[in-house]
């Protein structure tokens, strides 16, 4: 399981607002995580289908308060209405370049991702 999170620097862990079900799953989708990715990967809580709002079986402050509580942080989408989705990759792709650039004036291992001069993320060689 370790090599399916092998120089991961970022993962959304996605619940469907309308199903409590998905949601009572980010806890231990957290602990693989923490357990097996790199102990700086960026984790974002996305809570899907804010479209069905008239369905939600998860609060927003519920899991508002686990995401800080697990220093996560949290967004809401509807991936079919597009409502927020670049707003979850933007944001966890500025936390991952924050870690990575920090990493490298460390001098710490940036998992093969460098920042770019005047912004951006490379591959590393």
């Amino acid at each position: 399981t370790s090599a399916y999170y092998r120089g991961a620097v970022g993962a959304l862990l996605v619940y469907d607002i309308a199903k409590m079900s998905s949601y009572e799953n980010v806890e231990r989708w957290l602990e693989e995580l923490r357990e097996h990715a790199d102990k700086n990967i960026v984790v974002l809580l996305v809570g899907n289908k804010s479209d069905l709002e008239h369905l939600r079986q998860v609060p927003t402050e519920v899991a508002e308060l686990f995401a800080r509580e697990a220093e996560l942080s949290f967004i809401e989408t509807s991936a079919l209405e597009g409502i927020q989705v670049e707003a979850a990759f933007t944001q966890i792709l500025i936390e991952i370049y924050r870690v990575v650039s920090k990493k490298k004036l460390e001098g710490g291992d940036t998992g093969g991702v460098v920042p770019r001069p005047g912004g951006g993320l490379t591959a590393a060689d």
